[in-house]
């Protein structure tokens, strides 16, 4: 099976390089970035002041994992190869892939990075040699998994590698790359003893058990002020190593963890240990493990009448645990490393482009394992082929924007931004972002209200209604909005304004509608016409109802702006702009207030259904 998946892959590289046309921008290595510059970032992982160890006693003499980690050997002085001196340049790859527990997760890592592997190809790879990818599957054996990695060092001869999913494997990787010199970047793991090692060998996109943890313990106990909180965790290296944090913050919060109860990998009856955790009182409970094993807790803790919030880690939370819990998950929460919910190009045309190669939409491990993929493959493009200097490349790396978002490096190399907060409603799950950090106030929570001067009444006749986004005019007057706007009797107009015309024209048609034209409201489509359309509407005081996914639209405390889910409908908010009207009158600060007490949004703007 193994040797058919390379046999595929290999074919895939082939046939992409087949497309290559010149360099595709690769600079092949003739300006690489030299040695990293010293840096320092204090404290370790941006941890609050709150969560440090021993931080309300004592200040410490020293702390390790500030400085950048050094490399002061002689793997940059080895020559460095042209694109002429291959045939192909080597990426390896480790990830459970067949015979493992994890394989699932793991073959959706390996189709991220072909996916990269293959657009690097098209572009015209390492200046028209193609990039192969050096499939390795990781059998969760500590002895065959090292003997894998030696083979790609030393037969394959790779330049770095992606791996693996589990730390296990990925502390050997470390551990050979420290003699072997290979690079290693990491999408998948998340243990936080990984970069502590200090060898300067390795890099990881994705958020570490450390900033997983202190998210939740803010969350939890700072924000919502639970106490007593309970432990549910599988019992391998994952759920082991991952609570360690959590226990340490819940301790220097003053919330000692009140129970821990595990359970083997493959379990599908948790009530012995969720009846354990009923006695001991409970306000909470933190699952670390994965959406399946979450999704029958939830099911059972219904079942047996338990109405504990629960909270997860990042892999606990997903369509997987929506599908098979179903009503039992509404309310968990769980950190996440980006937002999948953003409707910004960059995004959802890479989701577009994995759905027609692989026919599935793309989850946390292949969408991490891209953007990790694409990082490494830009080092080798600045480096050239010399390991040393692809480390360099790595190891001077501060920051990142990838399909999944921004990324932040500290001086382990490791991604530290700030994570988001998953919170099932209704049957979909939002997410929003949330920092580690104690806020020092509070802004918003008793809702948004206008208290600005009386906005005057529009001049008699029709009101006016923009639709701001792409195609406007065709949307506008589709079969299904003018089903709305028939029974009103002429009451309204529509004012369409492309949102696909340069930016400057697009402002200058909504302003002029705006001052001139008297249009009482804003129906705004898409992302970048909602953040246009907002901020107008701080400066013309009028009320907006965006169709987005961006629920940054609705955090700023803006008292004019509403926002519907991204696949609402646009006859659904020129029903509700309308009905709200009806009620208002021709006068945008009474529409602002009938759009605010008509249910269908909370007191921030977000929407209810």
């Amino acid at each position: 099976m193994l040797l058919s998946i390379r046999r595929v892959l290999v074919a895939a590289a082939f046939a992409a390089a087949l497309q290559a046309q010149g360099s595709g921008g690769c600079a092949c290595g003739t300006d690489p970035p030299g040695p990293p510059k010293d840096r320092e970032l204090r404290p370790y992982a941006n941890t609050p002041e709150d969560l440090r160890p021993y931080g309300k006693f004592t200040v410490p003499y020293d702390e390790f994992y500030v400085k950048q980690v050094e490399y002061n050997g002689a793997a940059r002085d080895v020559v460095t190869l042209k694109p002429k001196d291959v045939e192909e340049v080597r990426i390896g790859f480790l990830g459970p892939i067949e015979n493992h527990p994890d394989e699932a997760l793991g073959r959706m890592m390996l189709n991220g990075a072909l996916l990269a592997i293959e657009e690097a190809n098209a572009r015209g790879g390492y200046g028209g040699t193609p990039f192969r990818l050096m499939v390795h599957n990781d059998q969760a054996l500590w002895g065959a998994s090292s003997n894998e990695i030696v083979k790609m060092a030393y037969d394959d001869k790779v330049w770095a590698m992606l791996g693996s999913l589990g730390a296990d494997s990925t502390h050997i990787g470390l551990r050979v790359s420290l003699k072997t010199e290979v690079p290693i970047v990491n999408s998948a793991s998340t243990d936080p003893t990984s970069p502590e090692t200090i060898i300067p060998w390795y890099l990881t996109t994705i958020q570490d058990d450390r900033v997983q943890s202190y998210t939740l313990a803010r969350r939890i106990y700072t924000d919502l002020g639970l106490s007593k909180v309970a432990l549910l965790r599988v019992n391998d290296r994952y759920g082991r190593f991952g609570i360690l944090k959590f226990k340490d913050a819940a301790r220097r919060l003053g919330h000692p963890v009140t129970i821990e109860q595990k359970y083997l990998p493959g379990a599908t009856d948790f009530k012995r240990s969720l009846g354990i955790i009923a006695d001991s009182n409970a306000d909470a409970i933190v699952i670390w493990g994965d959406q399946a094993p979450a999704a029958a807790i939830l099911k059972q803790m219904r079942e047996l009448g338990m109405k504990q919030r629960v909270f997860g880690s990042f892999r606990t939370i997903g369509a997987g645990l929506l599908d098979a819990a179903g009503p039992a998950a509404e309310g968990m929460e769980a950190v996440f490393p980006y937002d999948p919910n953003r409707d910004d190009p960059a995004w959802t045309g890479f989701r577009a482009r994995f759905a027609k190669r692989f026919d599935r939409q793309p989850e946390v491990f292949a969408s991490l394992a891209f953007d990790t993929m694409n990082v490494l493959l830009d080092a080798v493009c600045r480096a050239g082929l010399n390991r040393g200097k692809i480390r360099d490349a790595l190891a001077g790396l501060e920051s990142y924007k990838g399909v999944t978002g921004g990324m932040v490096f500290d001086p382990n190399s490791k991604n530290i931004v700030p994570m988001y907060l998953a919170t099932v409603s209704k049957g979909t799950i939002q997410y929003r972002r949330y920092g580690m950090e104690k806020p020092y106030a509070t802004v918003g929570e008793g809702g948004v209200v206008y208290a600005g001067p009386p906005v005057a009444d529009a001049p008699s006749g029709p009101l006016r209604l923009v639709v701001f986004g792409p195609a406007a005019n065709r949307a506008a007057s589709s079969a299904e909005v003018r089903a709305v706007l028939e029974p009103l009797g002429g009451r309204y107009l529509l004012a369409p304004v492309d949102a696909d015309k340069p930016w400057g024209q697009a402002s200058s048609a909504l302003v002029n509608l705006l001052y001139q034209g008297n249009a009482v409201g804003i129906i705004a489509v898409g992302r970048n016409a909602s953040h246009l359309a907002e901020q107008l509407s701080a400066k013309a005081f009028v009320p907006v109802i965006a169709i987005s996914a961006d629920s940054a639209l609705t955090a700023v405390n803006l008292p004019w702006i509403f926002r519907l889910p991204a696949d609402a409908a646009l006859e659904d908010a020129v029903g509700a702009m309308t009905a709200a009207a009806e009620k208002a009158g021709p006068n945008r600060g009474r529409l602002r207030d009938a759009l605010a007490a008509s249910g269908k949004f909370d007191n921030r703007g977000e929407p209810r259904e």
